[in-house]
């Protein structure tokens, strides 16, 4: 199985509509500190490790980094590892702040 992707109008279209889905920023805080998705909580790649057991494999989960590698990455294990509705922002962040609101930074 593999995970899916989802475009930053169509995550936001579902943030704006209430759904509810683990909305996880993998990029460090650095990144974070210059751009960030409000809704997105934090969980930097670099400290996997600390965090992937906090995850519920029955939840829905939408995965965003930079511009989608890192995150496709956290995906694809996810899905190795059970996860069944996993999801990858295409375009990253890069891609919500052209889409989305481009009071984002782009860096």
């Amino acid at each position: 199985m593999l995970y899916q992707s989802i475009t930053a109008r169509q995550a936001a279209e579902r943030l704006k509509n209430g759904e509810k889905f683990r909305f996880i920023d993998v990029r460090e805080p650095q990144e974070y500190a210059v751009a960030r998705i409000e809704e997105a909580e934090l969980l930097p790649l670099t400290r996997f490790n600390e965090w992937i057991a906090t995850l519920d494999p029955k939840e829905e989960i939408v995965v965003v980094c930079h511009h989608g590698i890192r995150s496709a990455n956290v995906c694809m294990y996810l899905v190795r590892s059970g996860f069944e509705k996993v999801y990858n922002l295409d375009g990253g962040i890069d891609s919500w702040s052209k889409e989305v609101d481009e009071n984002i930074a782009r860096y």
